[in-house]
């Protein structure tokens, strides 16, 4: 089975994504509470990476709960970019960089400064490994912010 889902990620494919929207296909609203539990689930690992301190995995989980975030409130507001995603079969960066603006002008700051922290994070801290613990920090705080203020929205 992993060598399935590493094959298939190769290619493109987030296979997180094609189950949340296979299992969510009869109620739409379950695939937003998916994402929100996902992000959850990635900053309690995030936590336990700091611990660790394990700068790149905390980076990466931070990164997560960020791109969960934007993929559930775009769908709860049903935005260009959801629709984009449902015709193309995936959510590619540029979409989740665009839904973070749209989402920002509609709810506040707090969700582009967490978009914008979490990208921080995956690129810097994850993929080239180049921050300490204290770089990443003041970041995941940002991200966790915007956890906490999407919970808000979400829940309804």
């Amino acid at each position: 089975m992993e060598e399935l889902i590493k094959k298939a990620e190769d290619i493109g494919i987030n296979v997180e994504d094609v189950l949340i929207s296979l299992i969510s296909k009869n109620d739409p609203k379950e695939e937003i509470k998916l994402r929100l539990d996902l992000a959850k689930k990635y900053m309690k690992e995030c936590e336990e990476y700091l611990k660790k301190n394990d700068p790149v995995q905390a980076s990466e989980k931070a990164y997560k709960v960020a791109e969960e975030l934007i993929k559930a409130l775009s769908e709860k507001f049903n935005l260009e970019e959801y629709q984009k995603t449902l015709k193309e079969g995936r959510w590619y960066a540029y979409l989740l960089v665009s839904a973070s603006s749209k989402l920002s002008q509609k709810l506040g700051d707090w969700v582009l400064s967490g978009w914008d922290a979490g990208y921080s994070l995956h690129v810097w801290g994850f993929h080239e490994a180049k921050l300490a613990i204290n770089d990443i920090l003041p970041r995941v705080e940002k991200v966790r912010k915007m956890l906490e203020e999407s919970e808000k929205i979400l829940a309804n």
